[in-house]
């Protein structure tokens, strides 16, 4: 029989992304619902470390949900890819009587999650990332808004980019996934979207497009560029040296981290916080909450790490189409 829940721990961990404290918000008042305590854990798996750990009441997450960044505060720790790192986190654990803890995070931070259920403290992981770059769910907390920010940035840089008749490559965020540039190539009309998924290096096909497009009338440019394939200043530079054309590079940067969260990820964001308490007082553990097919799920973590994950083959081919 399942060991009986009575103190969650929750924790932010790796990248912040908007939308983490309306899921911290829905696991504190979803536990506190149910009779459960909570304890709050700063810092990630850093925090847990050196038992950076606190009581969480209803108030707790008051006046959160609209706010970006995580008030749980977030980091990276290498002391938790190792054995004993790991050993002691469970002890920590233990030692603060939290019987199970729901991890925010990436992949990265799922495998901490992982072995924190391998010694023995149920987990489950919600994906927060702003690079929906986990393979097991089709949505990840934060790259709404992401997306939103970064599609109202490259309309803004476009407005100048047509005054000036230039060229403009803009610079997204996504780490080694392409997936925000491709949704804001799609939702700014960009003439180019360059992702790792598909990039062939063939800088010729994009001056050979800019060129036609001259030709026909075309005063400005747009081209969306992956972090994942950066150089966007140099990538620039060669343009303008092959065309002609004034070329500038904008990065856009961490604002696409920031800011208040969409309604989407408000919403989803708190239906999986949520999800993630139920599953602890269900008795599961090495667990990820997920969104597939209309429905939010759960996979197992192992399973979960185990997949890969593709760019949308028809979002990809009907930009390409657009962009003509």
């Amino acid at each position: 029989m399942a060991k009986e829940v009575k103190t969650i721990g929750v924790l932010t961990s790796g990248g912040d992304a908007p939308g983490m404290n309306a899921a911290i918000r829905a696991v504190v008042r979803a536990a506190l619902s149910s009779g459960l305590k909570v304890k709050g854990i700063s810092r990630g798996y850093a925090g847990l470390l050196a038992e950076d750990i606190f009581d969480m009441d209803t108030m707790s997450v008051t006046d959160i949900v609209q706010r970006g960044g995580t008030i749980l505060f977030t980091s990276r720790c290498a002391e938790m890819r190792t054995p004993e790192g790991q050993k002691k986190a469970a002890d920590i654990c233990r030692k603060h009587n939290i019987d199970g803890v729901v991890v925010i995070g990436g992949d990265g931070s799922f495998r901490g999650a992982q072995k924190l259920s391998e010694n023995g403290i149920n987990t489950i992981g919600v994906p927060g990332t702003i690079d929906l770059d986990i393979a097991c769910t089709e949505y990840t907390i934060g790259f709404d808004t992401a997306c939103n920010t970064a599609m109202e940035a490259i309309d803004k840089v476009r407005d100048t980019s047509a005054s000036h008749e230039r060229c403009s490559i803009i610079e997204v965020m996504g780490r080694t996934a392409g997936h925000i540039a491709l949704w804001c190539g799609i939702s700014n009309g960009s003439e180019y979207v360059l992702i790792p998924e598909h990039y062939d290096n063939d800088e010729q096909k994009i001056i050979d497009k800019i060129l036609s497009k001259r030709r026909i009338g075309k005063k400005h440019h747009i081209i969306v560029n992956a972090e994942g394939i950066g150089d966007s200043q140099g990538l620039a530079q060669r343009i303008e040296a092959a065309t002609g054309i004034e070329t500038r590079a904008t990065v856009i940067g961490h604002i696409q981290r920031g800011g208040n969260p969409t309604c989407r990820d408000r919403v989803y964001a708190s239906a999986m916080g949520a999800l993630a308490v139920d599953l602890l007082i269900a008795g599961k553990t090495n667990r990820v909450v997920a969104y597939r097919d209309g429905e939010f799920c759960d996979f197992d973590i192992d399973e979960a790490l185990a997949m890969t994950k593709d760019i949308d083959e028809h979002l990809y081919s009907m930009t390409r189409r657009l962009s003509r």
